[in-house]
């Protein structure tokens, strides 16, 4: 995140964003995605959305080994059996790490198979596209679409700040909070994000000052102060004083 290269945390060969880096279990998956989408899009470079990352859509997690499509996940399989491996481990870690994850039907709505054939997909489509699609969150303001969208905007409004400003990191060893500055001078911004389920008191910095409404939050609370009471998985950018 240094250097001025492509930021992404998922690609066509790696699991769900939200799955891989964030919480893709029902009561955390939307936070969880918004937070990685304040975090990919207040950072330096060219970010990369592989599609569904900006939905939240998240790893299928098969049981089946017939299920897969992947030839690399595939062929792990055989070797394990062969070898007499633990076939039950490898299929676990499959769900978090195959590579087919990150390859079932784009959800559009939550018609046959997404909205994405009318015909027989080459791969099954993540059960979740009933409430998971773009039909549902374009008409919902709360969705992880909109969020996306509204921190694209915010990236695009402060370009000289999150794309080109100067990147600071604050914290280093704290576990769950990931925080760092953007800019210098009179523009300047502080990124929060609590990588973690619990709720978390991060204190500022001595001498640090900030302007108490967010730019952008993934939460519809937020009380500033020298303390920042942050929510599980929850994200904050502020402007500095």
């Amino acid at each position: 995140n240094k250097g001025w290269g492509t930021i992404y945390l998922g690609n066509h060969d790696q699991p769900r964003m939200v799955s891989r880096w964030g919480n893709d279990s029902p009561e955390f998956r939307e936070p969880s995605s918004k937070m990685l989408t304040t975090f990919l899009l207040s950072m330096r470079a060219t970010p990369y959305y592989y599609f569904g990352d900006e939905l939240g859509m998240s790893n299928i997690k098969f049981d089946k080994i017939e299920d897969y499509r992947d030839i690399e996940t595939i062929n792990m399989y055989k070797q394990i059996q062969l070898k007499g491996g633990n076939l039950q481990d490898f299929m676990n870690a499959q769900k978090i790490s195959a590579r087919d994850n990150s390859r079932t039907p784009f959800q559009w709505n939550n018609t046959l198979n997404a909205g994405f054939t009318t015909g027989t997909p080459w791969i099954k489509v993540n059960p979740n596209y009933t409430t998971v699609n773009v039909e549902d969150e374009a008409k919902d303001p709360n969705s992880c679409l909109h969020y996306f969208k509204k921190m694209v905007l915010l990236r695009k409004m402060h370009k000289d700040v999150l794309v080109y400003g100067k990147y600071q990191l604050l914290d280093p060893d704290n576990p769950k909070i990931y925080a760092y500055t953007r800019g210098e001078g009179a523009k300047k911004m502080l990124v929060v994000l609590n990588f973690s389920k619990d709720r978390v008191g991060w204190d500022l910095p001595a001498g640090m000052q900030i302007k108490p409404m967010p730019l952008i939050n993934n939460y519809n609370t937020f009380i500033p102060g020298k303390t920042l009471s942050l929510e599980t998985y929850q994200s904050v950018i502020l402007e500095l004083k």
